[in-house]
């Protein structure tokens, strides 16, 4: 005010006096652009760093985000695989070791050492059976049991019986779920692939089974495994010129 009334101004008379603002700031030891450092960061600084932290937030929630969700979809997709692999390695496991024994069924009827059928859940689509069953526990059981595979509510399983004839199965196991269709084909003795498996003979055992499995969302997995030696296919013409 005062400065004013007498017709200067502050940087006026400080130039009069042979020094300005900034000079006398310098010798000090400090500048206008330090004292300002010193009196901390404007609101504009203060808002541009926080966006940059929220930008740097996000992109680290999202990231996580996704590797988690990869990592999800990764063991899934493993699980599935390791119970298509078990699954292959009990029919495996079991034709291996198929043997040429007729049996009864719970109702008493006579039952071929291999057959098969595409009934739906009324009937296994497979049923044989194998040998190699270990008895670690003496149990006063054969070493041969009876195994059948079914498809039944979207699932394959898979069934035995403690005792090979007459006897109810036990509960069945399940090998894979979401199971749409199974689709089998047989090898026969003269090295062609039949659709269906009708044997000339009751104890005959095919040469090789493909199985087809198609389940939601997934390709078809076809699996091929060998059956191991039955009898011999006895052909007509053979026994006939055997007989004579």
């Amino acid at each position: 005010m005062r400065s004013a009334e007498h017709g200067f101004t502050f940087s006026e008379r400080s130039a009069e006096h042979g020094f300005d603002v900034s000079e006398r700031s310098a010798v000090n030891g400090f500048t206008f652009s330090e004292r300002s450092a010193e009196h901390g960061f404007t609101l504009i600084e203060l808002l541009v760093a926080l966006m940059i932290f929220a930008m740097l937030a996000s992109a680290g929630v999202l990231l996580l985000g996704n590797s988690v969700s990869a990592q999800a979809q990764v063991k899934a997709r493993l699980d599935d695989m390791a119970a298509v692999q078990r699954a292959g390695g009990a029919l495996a496991s079991d034709l291996g070791q198929a043997v040429p024994r007729i049996t009864r069924t719970e109702a008493g009827t006579l039952a071929p050492a291999f057959w098969a059928h595409d009934d739906g859940d009324a009937k296994p689509v497979l049923q044989f059976v194998r040998g190699g069953w270990d008895n670690l526990g003496d149990l006063p059981r054969p070493s041969l049991q009876k195994v059948e595979y079914w498809v039944r509510q979207g699932r394959l399983e898979r069934r035995t019986y403690a005792q090979l004839d007459g006897a109810a199965g036990d509960d069945p196991a399940t090998l894979l779920d979401n199971v749409e269709a199974v689709v089998l084909r047989f090898r026969d003795a003269q090295g062609q692939w039949q659709e269906d498996w009708t044997p000339s003979q009751p104890d005959l055992l095919p040469k090789a089974v493909e199985m087809t499995v198609t389940r939601t969302g997934e390709p078809p997995v076809t699996m091929r495994f060998l059956v191991a030696p039955g009898p011999v296919e006895k052909l007509e013409g053979v026994e006939a010129a055997a007989d004579a």
